[in-house]
């Protein structure tokens, strides 16, 4: 038998980041700042394309706030001396707003972001990674993953769920409900994204019916990832109180959607048939799974398993950023929850290159280093 060939490789990097998100620029600025001799970032398509695909008129559940000054980060911010408010005049930018303010990042930092090129697959070798991407074959010692979800839609839930439409899909609901005609709209799901249509489409004059098995409207959480934010809770509460007309039903897990002479009947287990003309709505969340990376992690409930440093438990090397990072059950699938793991990453990766990590004392000092995920508990809430 032939001993196995060393894939030809077009260049050779101390590390890759996959991904020009949030996450991937977050991690870029610090990789920036620890002055490594190479590494690249890749996005398949633009800076920030994953908020630029949001329906136009959805914002940030998270406010945004300059309070740098003070000490205290911007809860949107990836960078510790930048904030989105200050940037974009918003407390609750849009996803387009939002990548500019990525994008403004990438430019200050003179990121080496390649947009336009998509990772095909990965393959560990012993003294690192190979990438063949759109663009060539890469070899890293080290690869991020930064690659979110938005890419993934979980668009097939139940049968007949390609009658229906997924939130991600929708560019504007604006448009979605000139083309509505005077029947309910029927949207599955009611945490943040399905009352977020809901809202908007209410305010647009449609009748919406609003179908979820929890009704997570219902409950209260110090963690928001459970349960809907404050100011989505706030702005479904005012719109019941001016009479929107929204009706909210809990206690529907919806089996399937039938089509039948033009109009749409989304059926319940329990049996429960609601019939509209309009297409429903899908908003039901994201798929899991890291794509091409998925091979290389352990799974767990869900979650990757990941060593204290955010690394793959499986693949040595290989470091995950972003809304995927959960630890003791708890998910940081908020920006101000992941960007305090970004210098957690960069500190292993460069004690393995041997690189001066004193950089990263500025993180510490502005608490946007979290090492210890003990703090971090779901239900620890003393207001």
């Amino acid at each position: 038998m032939e001993p196995p060939t060393t894939p030809q490789t077009d260049e050779s990097l101390d590390a890759v980041i996959v991904g020009a998100g949030a996450a991937g620029v977050g991690i870029g600025v610090v990789l920036e700042a620890l002055a490594l001799d190479s590494y690249a970032i890749l996005e398949r398509d633009d800076v920030g394309a994953s908020f630029r695909q949001w329906p136009e008129e959805m914002q940030f559940i998270t406010p945004s706030f300059p309070s740098n000054s003070f000490g205290c980060r911007d809860l949107n911010a990836v960078t510790t001396d930048t904030s989105p408010a200050f940037a974009l005049d918003r407390e609750h930018p849009t996803g387009e707003e939002y990548a500019q303010y990525l994008r403004g990042v990438v430019e200050f930092h003179d990121l080496p972001v390649r947009t336009g090129v998509a990772v095909e697959s990965l393959q560990r070798h012993d003294d690192g990674f190979v990438l063949d991407t759109s663009a060539g074959t890469v070899r890293s010692r080290f690869v991020i993953w930064a690659a979110g979800q938005f890419g993934r839609p979980n668009d097939e839930p139940f049968p007949g769920a390609g009658h229906c439409v997924h939130n991600s899909q929708v560019d504007s609901w604006h448009a979605f409900a000139d083309e509505c005609v005077d029947d309910p709209v029927a949207v599955v799901g009611g945490y943040e994204s399905g009352i977020d249509a809901a809202l908007t489409l209410a305010e647009l004059g449609h009748e919406v019916l609003v179908l979820d098995e929890e009704g997570p409207w219902q409950y209260r959480s110090p963690d928001p990832s459970e349960v809907l934010s404050p100011y989505t809770s706030q702005r479904l509460h005012e719109a019941l109180e001016r009479d929107r007309p929204i009706t909210l039903n809990d206690g529907i897990r919806v089996e399937r959607v039938d089509r039948d002479d033009g109009s749409f009947e989304v059926v319940s287990t329990s049996g429960e048939t609601f019939t509209t003309r309009n297409r429903p709505v899908l908003a039901t969340g994201f798929q899991s799974g890291l794509g091409p990376a998925d091979d290389y992690f352990e799974f767990e409930n869900g979650h990757p398993r990941l060593t204290e440093r955010d690394e793959s438990t499986a693949t040595p090397g290989l470091f995950l950023v972003g809304p995927h990072v959960a630890h003791n059950g708890q998910q940081f699938c908020f920006i101000y929850k992941f960007r305090q793991r970004f210098a957690v990453v960069a500190d292993e990766v460069a004690a393995r290159l041997g690189i001066d990590r004193a950089p990263l004392d500025e993180y510490r000092e502005k608490n946007m280093f979290l090492e210890d995920a003990s703090c971090c508990e779901p239900d620890m809430c003393d207001c």
